[in-house]
């Protein structure tokens, strides 16, 4: 099967597992790599990004993060650490259900032919640092509750503003997150701002493929993480011709696999793992997938 096909038969079963699963009974736990959104009523997985806020505050006291609730946020740590260096960055391209919804937009813009956008990569270089600080956003948050310099609604800070909480739920029949929370002035803003980063959100998802994912936190981690990853792509620049195919097709216009003439892993920080530089790429054996050291797929001429 072609690995462009392949990738869109898991895509869409992950989709299902994720957004429905939970109606079947299945239930993957709270650190999966990727966005299964909790704000879904029957979601088969939970975005650790959620845990990871829940859970961040707990060393402001020795004692709670020495007992029960402490221990639990170790374990899933673990097994978030376990299931990223297991596939890498291939849960952003492979298994995100927001990166599907990414991907229609995407089909849907080119099937009524509107041209999309596209960044040089100095404005792509000039955006990175902006996941970077909704991460620190996210993990400041909720030790600033706890040391009490910030307001109790502020819980779970990333998940207040994420797009994937208004637009997932959509899939499962709720809108209530498209609407104001009028509780009071702090709800008031953060859902206000939640509409109008999702409209944004959407907007740009049309005009310009993963648009969210240049500045999703999840991709800021897995790229603090990546000596973890098992699952590599590994370049033979010797081979390579040099004919900017891979930067051509990739949906994050990632410029370091074609650039790549010394290294042979290649660990661009904006790359999805979704693998079609490795699909274009005309020159045999430039271009490989490699699991702990030893290749899956490998790029060909045919």
């Amino acid at each position: 099967m072609d690995l462009r096909r392949l990738r869109f038969l898991v895509q869409h079963l992950s989709f299902l597992v994720l957004i429905y699963g939970g109606r079947a009974g299945i239930r993957l736990g709270p650190s999966l790599p990727c966005f299964g959104c909790p704000y879904v009523y029957g979601c088969g997985g939970q975005c650790y990004l959620m845990g990871l806020q829940g859970y961040i505050g707990l060393g402001i006291s020795f004692e709670n993060f020495m007992g029960f609730e402490g221990l639990r946020a170790i374990f899933w740590l673990f097994i978030f650490l376990l299931l990223f260096a297991l596939l890498g960055k291939s849960w952003c391209g492979w298994v995100c259900p927001l990166g599907l919804v990414s991907d229609y937009l995407t089909k849907f813009r080119r099937f009524l032919g509107v041209k999309g956008i596209n960044f040089s990569q100095s404005t792509l270089k000039r955006l990175r640092p902006i996941k970077y600080i909704l991460l620190s956003y996210l993990l400041l948050g909720p030790v600033l509750i706890n040391l009490g310099w910030l307001h109790p609604d502020f819980y779970l800070p990333f998940c207040q503003i994420c797009p994937g909480k208004a637009l997932l739920p959509i899939f499962e029949g709720q809108g209530q997150y498209l609407a104001l929370d009028m509780t009071n002035p702090v709800t008031i803003t953060q859902s206000a701002f939640l509409v109008a980063l999702t409209a944004v959100t959407v907007v740009g998802l049309f005009f310009r493929e993963r648009f969210f994912c240049l500045f999703c936190p999840m991709l800021a981690i897995f790229n603090l993480l990546k000596p973890l990853a098992a699952l590599r792509l590994i370049k033979t620049p010797k081979v390579c011709r040099g004919c900017a195919s891979c930067r051509r097709v990739c949906p994050m216009e990632v410029g370091e696999v074609y650039e790549e003439r010394l290294n042979a892993y290649v660990a661009a920080p904006e790359c999805l793992g979704c693998g079609d530089c490795l699909v274009s790429c005309p020159s045999e054996n430039s271009l490989s997938l490699s699991f702990l050291g030893r290749k899956v797929v490998s790029s060909s001429r045919r």
